[in-house]
């Protein structure tokens, strides 16, 4: 049987399971689900480190055990490694090595003197990547993390094992995306905002998407959106399922932007599901 084949059942499963899941944001009650008393993390009580990648000084902290899969985490717009839910990480830690860290000019990273591109940023994930000593790495990445996390995927395949793409879109350009626009824009007159966050801005509204390259792709893939997303709405991540072949779908009924904020419990476990499944053709 074809991966495509398996996967298309594996995305009406994944979408059944994801429905029944609602937006509780309390742990499932049968003992098959996660855990429900995950590792606590504290962000504040765990040291910094830092990477130097392309002559910046990438800031990162790591979660979990060193002999586990390695995940790299790609926050949205405006956030940084602090920004990560730490139930979510938790979970995750459970099972995975997991590292969280800030892009160029944001939280403690090195400060710059320029703007920056998607490209750059996804140059960076890669050279972060080896940069910590492995080859390719698991990724899960939120919203604008997801648009560089696509990036990755295009120009770095060789150092993704897997992907997963939450709240993802491949451009803030499209009119599916016109609120997320109107908030980055928003970003550059409001004298409140990070020099960071407005290079981020410049980033994001300056990248012409990739959206004719997604077929190019053939990392295993997921995605995950939720029903009631209005910043980068379920039909976008419909579209880009469409584009790369044999990749997940999950959809969850009722959930917002950012969804492991929400829903930590069930978007760990579908990301355990997938991680952990064999995709190798029967």
């Amino acid at each position: 049987m074809k991966k495509t084949a398996i996967t298309g059942v594996l995305i009406l499963l994944l979408i059944c399971i994801a429905l029944t899941c609602g937006c509780t944001t309390q742990p499932a009650t049968t003992e098959s689900t996660v855990s429900a008393a995950p590792p606590v993390i504290s962000y504040k009580d765990t040291p910094v480190q830092y990477k130097t990648v392309n002559g910046v000084s990438l800031a990162y902290r790591e979660f979990g055990t060193e002999n586990t899969e390695p995940i790299l985490m790609l926050i949205g717009f405006g956030g940084t490694m602090e920004s990560w839910n730490t139930t979510f990480v938790g979970l995750l830690s459970e099972d995975y090595h997991v590292y969280v860290y800030d892009y160029r000019d944001m939280g403690e990273s090195s400060k710059t003197d320029s703007n920056f591109t998607i490209y750059q940023l996804s140059d960076e994930a890669a050279g972060l990547i080896e940069a910590l000593g492995y080859d390719s790495m698991n990724t899960y990445s939120g919203s604008m993390g997801s648009t560089v996390t696509q990036q990755l995927l295009i120009s770095h395949p060789e150092k993704v094992r897997k992907a997963v793409l939450s709240s993802a879109t491949y451009s803030v350009l499209i009119p599916e995306t016109r609120i997320l626009h109107s908030l980055i824009e928003a970003e550059l007159t409001d004298p409140e905002s990070s020099e960071g966050v407005v290079k981020e801005a410049n980033a994001n509204l300056n990248y012409p998407g990739c959206y004719d390259n997604l077929s190019s792709i053939e990392n295993d893939v997921m995605l995950i959106t939720g029903t009631a997303d209005f910043i980068t709405p379920q039909s976008v991540a419909v579209q880009i399922a469409g584009q790369i072949n044999g990749s997940w779908l999950v959809r969850f009924k009722g959930i917002l932007h950012m969804g492991s904020n929400y829903a930590p419990y069930e978007y760990a476990e579908i990301t355990k599901t997938f991680l952990e499944m064999d995709e190798s053709p029967a």
